[in-house]
């Protein structure tokens, strides 16, 4: 038998220092030439030890968190149908869904200014967009939260009665969720942009893409959506700033349906050029698709298990399973990240979107180790990529069965955010996303990674232990 070097090895092998806290420190050892790691650790806010507490003393808590992280990674989400918004939620004329938590219009950021503008005008509620927003202003539209209908909306998330659903299904569980169709990158209504081809495009996906898409999805029946997250996964997609494969994989699926549709051919193909020709058409229904396997998790009391992630260009809000609807917000900030053309962080708007739901269900930033292609589109290098994805383990409750990372040796994406575990260590959820113009129809200005304000996760967990 080998003779084992005493304490491990720790006296014959070079120190490595952990450090923390005051980087003059660690500055200081590294003068003299050792290793220092750094961790980015805080202690836990005044006050939230006793909350931390109760919640982690409740003999039920660990019960509820396993119950609600396996409601949500066992959700088998199918696309099912798309169908207008007037039809499957029910909006009526004049009522509008948003982005993010709760917000009025006097207090609603440029982009969703812009994006509620041009809906104003793609209904026809207004002819000009100086009369959509004084009838806006003066409280002509009814404002609320897609996450209120059981609905996502990417960026400002605005949907219209005529706009056409992307409808998902989660057939294990039976929840319903529903995300409007893709407009592409660029100046497009979800990021606030309202000139005459942007209600153009909208106008024809509701005359044409939509009808066809309808019946493609109908004759090619429910299509797992799980399972071609995980392929996309593989192929280098992280499923919210990344969906090139999973974009492909779905086109793939319902080509021959669409080519089958009694329609004119013209209408056809205008319909596969647009979707071949937009990478980031899959993103709705992945949103859908994390929708439904989050709200599969909603309701299990004494659970903190994170539920919803989601801004609305001034506010950042999060919901937790143990505290039904109530949303805990906080500012939100600005991405940091890679800019187009001349823009820069001056012309940036506050985070937006309902898009972290992909995050909520460990995708977007919790993968980014299965994407290394993405900092070249929102930054950084693609070891921070590795170190981004490490760093989500350690707050969350589980790694997803299905979306493995092949750079992570086929481990599981982390899922399950734990509001306890985020104010124990002070790690906050990463989230890669787009960066919309602050000033209402200037459109798309860049992408980045963005983190929530801390604030959310220790208001849920004070709230928590309340209860």
């Amino acid at each position: 038998m080998p003779d084992t070097p005493p304490l491990g090895g720790l006296l014959s092998r070079e120190p490595v220092i952990v450090a923390t806290g005051v980087d003059v420190l660690a500055e200081a050892v590294e003068r003299q030439a050792a290793a220092v790691r750094r961790v980015a650790w805080r202690p836990p806010p005044p006050g939230a030890e006793h909350d931390l507490a109760a919640v982690l003393g409740d003999p039920g808590h660990a019960e509820a968190d396993r119950r609600a992280v396996t409601r949500m990674l066992s959700a088998r989400p199918h696309l099912v149908d798309v169908r207008p918004a007037r039809e499957v939620l029910g909006l009526e004329p004049g009522a509008f869904l948003h982005a993010g938590p709760p917000i009025a219009w006097d207090r609603a950021s440029g982009p969703l200014r812009g994006a509620l503008v041009g809906a104003m005008l793609l209904e026809g509620l207004a002819d000009t967009p100086e009369r959509a927003e004084r009838a806006l202003a003066g409280g002509a539209a009814e404002l609320e939260p897609c996450h209120g209908r059981g609905a996502v909306g990417p960026m400002a998330g605005v949907v219209g009665p005529s706009m056409w659903m992307l409808v998902v299904r989660d057939l294990e569980h039976g929840g319903t969720a529903c995300c409007s169709l893709n407009e592409g990158l660029g100046k497009v209504l979800r990021y606030g942009a309202y000139g005459p081809e942007v209600i153009e495009r909208l106008r024809w996906m509701g005359a044409v893409l939509g009808p066809l898409l309808r019946d493609a999805v109908r004759r090619h029946g429910p299509l797992d959506l799980v399972a071609l997250m995980a392929q996309a996964l593989q192929m280098g997609d992280e499923l919210h700033n990344r969906n090139r494969a999973a974009s492909a994989l779905l086109l793939r699926e319902l080509a021959p349906d669409l080519v089958a549709a009694d329609a004119p051919r013209e209408h056809v193909a205008e319909a596969l050029r647009f979707v071949g020709g937009n990478e980031h058409f899959f993103l709705n229904a992945g949103m859908a698709a994390a929708k439904c396997a989050a709200d599969a998790a909603r309701d299990v009391p004494g659970s903190g298990l994170v539920v919803a992630m989601a801004r609305n260009g001034t506010d950042f809000g999060i919901q937790v399973s143990g505290t039904g609807d109530r949303w805990f917000t906080g500012p939100a900030g600005v991405p940091d990240g890679l800019y187009l053309g001349s823009y820069g962080p001056a012309d940036a708007n506050p985070d937006i979107g309902d898009s972290a739901i992909t995050e909520t269900a460990g995708m977007g930033g919790f993968a980014l180790a299965a994407a290394p292609a993405i900092v070249r589109f929102v930054g950084g290098r693609v070891p921070e990529a590795i170190a981004a994805t490490r760093r989500m383990y350690e707050i969350t409750m589980a790694e997803h069965p299905a979306l493995r990372i092949p750079l992570l040796d086929f481990r599981g994406t982390p899922a399950g955010i734990d509001v306890t575990r985020v104010v124990r260590t002070g790690v906050l959820p990463v989230i890669d996303t787009g960066i919309a113009g602050r000033r209402a129809g200037v459109g798309q200005v860049g992408a980045g990674l963005v983190a929530p304000p801390p604030n959310v996760f220790a208001d849920a967990l004070r709230a928590l232990a309340r209860r």
